[in-house]
Parts: structure tokens; C-alpha cells; sequence
């Protein structure tokens, strides 16, 4: 299968390494010099532009960050024009379920499918092929897509034939991931102020009820002065409003999103939106008057 993708980012790029290691071609974009160099190696192609990596593709695989973005690729930079009737695009960007449908639905007009299929499992999960993917869509495209999502995932689930549901998966996803990543940022602060040596804490809340897969991850970095950037805390901004946006959309009270919201908000307006997310422990750190870091 001919495999456009675009989007060669900290994800992006073992992903697409991982196709033309399963045997697809590959013709990818992104906007930085030099990010396809280790893909060109493996066997792949350098685009030039988003639509000379989706021309004649059977599926364009978009891995951006935002539905926003899903749309200039498509429809501002001519990916969905360059692309043959019939083919797919796969949305695996993290977006309002909204903006999926309204997506799917221009895609159709134009001749073309799309799988609403976002992506969990960060860095680790794209390199190794074991991505938790949420696929919806109509079943036939899925199965024609099912070549290149078992190369990339691990997990695929089917949470339906209208695009929006895997959006709306992912959305339930980020509300769990943003509010565990505030609430270990909020226990890391309290051991710190407390004396407890971050170390010990680590290990205690490992083999603890307390324990989660975001406490893992992320609370060893809130420990570190500057961590590389996994994931930056102005996604969270976004993803959390996402969440809060359909919870106004449907009426309902959220009030640990919107409570993990304002710290993201507030360590973003400190200056540390590009920084990692496990960074939100900034927000805590100012709020009470103490020094950027510990560490």
C-alpha cells in the first residue's frame, strides 16, 4: 500500500519509519528540514509539500496536532485534492468530535473516506508499534485500512461507524490523562514542600494503591530542572478544552477537568507552555510562592 503521511514529529517519525519497514511505501512531509533524513534512509520519500505526499497515495495518514491542523493539510495545502477518488485519509490527530464529522463530511463530498482514528501510547508506544488506536468509521474503510493500523498499533478498537467516536474515545482519554498528570504534579509538590525526598515518594507510590500509569511516567520529571519534551503542556490547554467544550455542548459538570485546566492554563501563561506537560508542576511551585524547581 502507497502510505502519504504527514507530520515526521516526535511520534510521527518511527511511525512512518515502522510502514516502510513493514513494506509499504511511504511519501511523507513535515514542515521541518531535515525530518524525513532517517525515513529517506530506511527506503522511504521526502515530500516536498503535504500534497505531493498525499499524490496518488491509497491512504494519507495525517499525525498532527490538532483538527485545525488536519484541515490546512487537507484543504489549504491540497492534500485531499492530490489524493485518488476512493482513497483514505486517516485523522489521528486529537480533535472535537465535531470537528471530525465536519471533516468526514467535506472528504465524502470530495470522493474520499476517512477514519476518525487518534492515537495513546507517546513516544514508546509509536516506536514499537504498540499504539493504542481508536478507530471510527465506516467498517469497509476499516478493513482496508487495517494493513497499515496493525503495523502502527497494538490495539485497535472499533468504537464505531460514525466518525466523531473515536474522537470523542480519545477526549475521555485526555480528561483522565490531564487530571492525573495535575493530581501527581500536586502530590510531588506537597512531598516536596514536606520534606519527603521526591526519590522515596517515587518508589512508595510505585508499589502503592496511589499508582497510575500517568504518575509513573510523568512525576520522574517533575523531578528534573528542564526534562526533554515528551509532550508540551499547551497540549493540554487544548485537549482539556476540547473536553470542557463538549461538556458545555451536553450540559454536564466537570469539575476535575476544569480544575486540571486552570493549572495548565496557569503554567502556560508562566511561560512554560512549550515545556513538558509534567511541567504543570510550575503552576503549583508559583502558586505557592516557592522557586521554579527543587530539583
Amino acid at each position: 500500500m502507497l502510505v502519504g503521511f504527514v507530520g515526521l514529529g516526535a511520534m510521527g517519525a518511527p511511525m512512518a519509519l515502522n510502514l516502510v519497514k513493514a513494506g509499504h511505501g511511504v511519501q511523507a512531509f513535515d514542515v521541518r528540514a531535515g525530518a524525513a533524513n532517517d525515513l529517506v534512509a530506511a527506503g522511504g520519500h521526502a515530500a516536498p509539500s503535504a500534497a505531493e505526499a498525499a499524490r496518488g497515495a491509497d491512504l494519507l495518514w495525517l499525525m498532527v496536532v490538532s483538527g485545525d491542523q488536519a484541515e490546512a493539510v487537507l484543504f489549504d495545502a491540497g492534500g485531499a485534492a492530490a489524493l485518488p477518488a476512493g482513497a483514505i485519509v486517516v485523522a489521528a490527530c486529537t480533535q472535537a468530535p465535531a470537528q471530525a464529522r465536519r471533516t468526514a463530511d467535506r472528504l465524502a463530498a470530495m470522493g474520499l473516506a476517512m477514519l476518525d482514528a487518534p492515537v495513546s501510547g507517546g513516544i514508546k508506544g509509536a516506536a514499537s508499534g504498540a499504539l493504542t488506536i481508536m478507530v471510527s468509521g465506516d467498517r469497509g474503510t476499516q478493513a482496508r485500512a487495517k494493513p497499515v493500523l496493525d503495523v502502527l498499533g497494538k490495539r485497535v478498537f472499533d468504537v464505531g461507524a460514525e466518525a466523531g467516536l473515536g474522537s470523542t474515545a480519545k477526549m475521555i482519554n485526555q480528561l483522565l490523562c490531564g487530571v492525573h498528570i495535575a493530581a501527581a504534579a500536586e502530590a510531588m509538590h506537597v512531598a516536596e514542600c514536606a520534606g519527603v525526598s521526591p526519590q522515596t515518594m517515587l518508589d512508595i507510590i510505585a508499589v502503592s494503591a496511589g499508582h497510575s500509569w500517568m504518575f509513573g511516567d510523568r512525576a520522574p520529571r517533575m523531578m528534573q530542572a528542564d526534562p526533554p519534551v515528551a509532550s508540551a503542556v499547551d497540549i493540554f490547554v487544548k485537549d482539556l478544552g476540547i473536553v470542557l467544550e463538549q461538556g458545555k455542548v451536553n450540559r454536564q459538570g466537570l469539575p476535575l477537568a476544569a480544575a486540571a485546566m486552570q493549572m495548565f492554563l496557569a503554567a502556560s501563561g508562566l511561560g512554560h507552555g512549550k515545556a513538558d506537560d509534567s511541567q504543570v508542576i510550575r503552576a503549583y511551585r508559583a502558586l505557592n510562592g516557592l522557586p521554579r524547581s527543587k530539583a
